[in-house]
């Protein structure tokens, strides 16, 4: 599969979508995530040229009741090219969520709206020069329904709490072990704050760290909004030591909170941001070096 590197912006529109009837038309849609791009709420459109000539895209828009606006992705300058038979991916910035009650409609018909240029004369299916086309997007993976649910969880969260982790790796003597800090900023209380609290089940492991079972990590922690700052030290381990564990990581650095707050419940992952992440990829290449 190509990847198209360019930039993505989201468009203004409905929550209801596109407003737009799909169409027949040679490209076919699907929704996908790059494990990569699940903690920058970037999704990938995906469109296959099912024509026997080249197609030209100007732009891509699509519609999808789960967000306040179409998600948007503006081609370069002449488009891009799909050649017959290939597929090409598109990513695309998630605008906000459109977050209603907890056990409300979990997935809708996404429709993506694409601007095509005029296809070759060899083409069966040409297109006239800026002509928008309406096509079904198929999401089997259920990517758009469970991006509005993380993110109305960390919405509802972030409404409660902040939560960070210290930048500082503490390892230990022997190499084998360190520890991180969560930290956790409740925000103020204020005379109507809905929520005004969450609990923190347990913090689960990752791809790449695992509890210390020396130290286990605290489970059912309640925060209150307007409560007080707290730290949470967590000795970690690595998961995992096999060659490829470090050099092709994507999200274990991504701490997963499995929370309760507002009615939902689900996991919210706190980034390790670039320096800790560093920092816990040597350590990880270093504890296993000496096992």
């Amino acid at each position: 599969m190509l990847a198209v590197m360019t930039a993505c912006s989201a468009g203004g529109g409905s929550a209801a979508g596109t407003g737009e009837t799909p169409q027949a038309f040679p490209i076919s849609a699907e929704i996908n995530q790059l494990r990569d791009n699940y903690s920058k709420q970037i999704v990938s459109i995906q469109l296959t040229n099912n024509s026997e000539g080249v197609l030209t895209v100007l732009g891509a828009r699509l519609g999808s009741a789960l967000f306040t606006a179409e998600i948007g992705w503006q081609a370069p300058p002449g488009g891009i090219e799909l050649p017959p038979g290939q597929t090409k991916s598109l990513p695309a910035q998630l605008p906000a969520p459109v977050c209603g009650p907890a056990d409300g409609p979990a997935d809708d018909a996404p429709t993506v709206s694409l601007r095509m240029a005029r296809a070759p004369q060899t083409t069966p299916v040409a297109a006239s020069p800026g002509e928008t086309v309406a096509v079904a997007a198929a999401d089997p993976f259920g990517v758009l329904s469970r991006n509005n649910t993380e993110m109305c969880l960390a919405q509802a969260a972030a409404a409660v709490a902040g939560f960070q982790l210290d930048p500082a790796l503490e390892v230990a003597a022997d190499g084998r072990t360190a520890v991180v800090r969560l930290l956790i900023t409740p925000r103020d209380a204020g005379p109507a704050a809905d929520p005004a609290s969450l609990t923190i089940d347990r913090i689960e492991g990752t791809t790449l760290l695992a509890e210390d079972q020396s130290a286990p990590w605290p489970r059912a922690i309640p925060v209150p909004a307007g409560g007080e700052r707290r730290e949470l030290r967590l000795r970690i381990r690595p998961a995992r030591c096999d060659p490829h564990a470090v050099a092709e990581d994507k999200i274990g650095t991504l701490l997963p909170l499995r929370v309760t707050v507002g009615g939902r419940d689900g996991l919210l992952k706190v980034d390790a941001g670039a320096l800790l992440r560093g920092r816990i990829y040597d350590f990880v290449t270093t504890a296993c070096g000496r096992q």
